[in-house]
């Protein structure tokens, strides 16, 4: 039986360098060895530092996947930043210069490699770059406008290789980017000075009151004769330290919903884009056992770049909705994410179009669209949520399975047993023939 494609969204960054067999013909040697050092020393720890991963290297290309396009583009910007400081007393016929392209797109999972037309227009983007510059695609620049400070220039439909539709790109020129915002890191605090205890000492004392401890405990330990004993260190063994307060973990069906932003110049676009908002909070709350955040609260946010693993800790989410409307002609396209508040990764990314000349209509129907898909999204990643809890834990996955599907205490326990199929036995409960959705 054929095995199904395994495919997720991802944020892949694309990189060379620019004229390497030009600087491989005049010094292979030198060259190779100063790639080696920027790698070492600067590219890769900047990708670890942002939650990339390697995918490939040729020679001196490499192709990188993020599961945040804003860690993606940030990375990208961070690292040729960094290399035009570092080649500014290198003679320039011996500079080693970079060009990257970023795209968002599906990509189908084959082991540790991944292939398709999202990796195939990462690398059609950077061949547009110049050197030291970044080319980014329209989906990218819609993602981290309102989320980066960097100014991508508009260069319009681009013809790529291999590609069907015209790409539309976004580039940022070596000068550019040596005039990006360095965020300055955070400040670590100093270290606590050392106790004028000797560490043998400490330790030494640490050991018997475990070992008490230990002796205590098993002689208390209740039996069907003995009554339990309740254990306790005695109050000198160690200085007073007020109780930590235990993090209230994020009810599973916690959702976010982001006002959505308008990216046409309309005024009635804005009124569109919020009615969409309110109308999907409305939507997402009728979904069995979900918690959603009231609509005054997710509207704080409204124009501000926040991370959404902030947004995820601050009102206590597990899930994130974010989106975007855009006019295009007679047409209203409306871009819409979800994101794990926990990660910061992209679980699901859809654009939908309908048609503007009744707005009224139009935000009913994409609305009622939206509010259905999100609803199959958000129980297929919770499926697959308790399949990991079962995993690690079957007692409580089998609690976790019913608690999270609406049936707390109710749900019999061997159809427990294949969370993932009772989730997808719910989906098809409430089929949906008439949704169209944009590939």
């Amino acid at each position: 039986m054929k095995q199904p494609v395994e495919r997720r969204l991802a944020a892949i960054l694309a990189a060379d360098v620019a004229g390497y067999s030009r600087l491989m013909g005049a010094d292979e040697e030198g060259t190779l060895e100063r790639l080696k050092t920027h790698r070492h020393e600067l590219v890769d720890p900047k990708i670890k530092e942002h939650r990339g991963r390697i995918v490939k290297t040729t020679g001196d290309g490499m192709l990188v996947e993020f599961p945040s396009v804003v860690d993606a583009v940030r990375c990208a910007v961070e690292v040729q930043r960094a290399m035009a400081h570092r080649n500014v007393e290198v003679p320039e016929d011996q500079r080693i210069t970079i060009r990257i392209g970023v795209n968002l797109g599906d990509v189908i999972i084959d082991g540790d490699d991944i292939y398709g037309d999202g990796v195939n227009i990462a690398a059609r983007l950077e061949s547009l770059a110049e050197s030291g510059g970044i080319c980014i695609s329209r989906v990218v620049r819609d993602q981290i406008r309102d989320k980066l400070p960097y100014a991508f220039e508009d260069k319009g439909e681009q013809s790529v290789k291999n590609i069907a539709r015209p790409v539309r790109a976004y580039a940022m020129g070596a000068a550019a980017v040596a005039s990006t915002p360095l965020v300055a890191a955070q400040a670590q605090p100093e270290p606590a000075r050392r106790s004028i205890i000797p560490q043998r000492a400490v330790i030494a004392a640490s050991l018997f009151a475990a070992i008490g401890l230990a002796i205590v405990a098993w002689w208390a330990w209740p039996n069907g004769n003995s009554p339990a004993v309740s254990v306790q260190a005695p109050a000198a063994a160690s200085p007073q330290i007020p109780p930590a307060v235990a993090s209230t973990p994020a009810p599973r069906l916690s959702i976010v919903v982001l006002p959505f932003a308008n990216l046409s110049n309309d005024p009635d676009q804005e009124y569109f884009a919020d009615g969409i908002t309110d109308d999907l909070t409305t939507d997402l709350s009728r979904i069995s056992d979900s918690f959603v955040i009231a609509r005054n609260t997710a509207f704080t946010y409204k124009g501000k770049a926040v991370d959404a693993k902030q947004i995820g800790r601050d009102p206590g989410v597990r899930y994130v909705v974010e989106g975007s409307v855009r006019r295009g002609g007679d047409q209203i396209l409306v871009n819409v994410q979800l994101i794990d508040a926990e990660s910061g990764a992209h679980l699901w990314a859809e654009r939908f179009e309908t048609d503007r000349r009744n707005l009224v209509e139009a935000q009913s129907e994409i609305t009622g669209r939206l509010a259905r898909t999100l609803n199959v999204e958000l129980v297929r990643d919770l499926g697959h949520r308790i399949e990991l809890e079962r995993a690690a834990d079957p007692t409580r996955a089998i609690s976790s399975c019913a608690d999270g599907l609406g049936f707390p205490g109710q749900f019999p326990q061997p159809l427990c047993r294949r969370p993932s199929r009772i989730s997808s036995a719910r989906l098809k409960s409430t089929p949906d023939p008439s949704m169209h959705v944009l590939a």
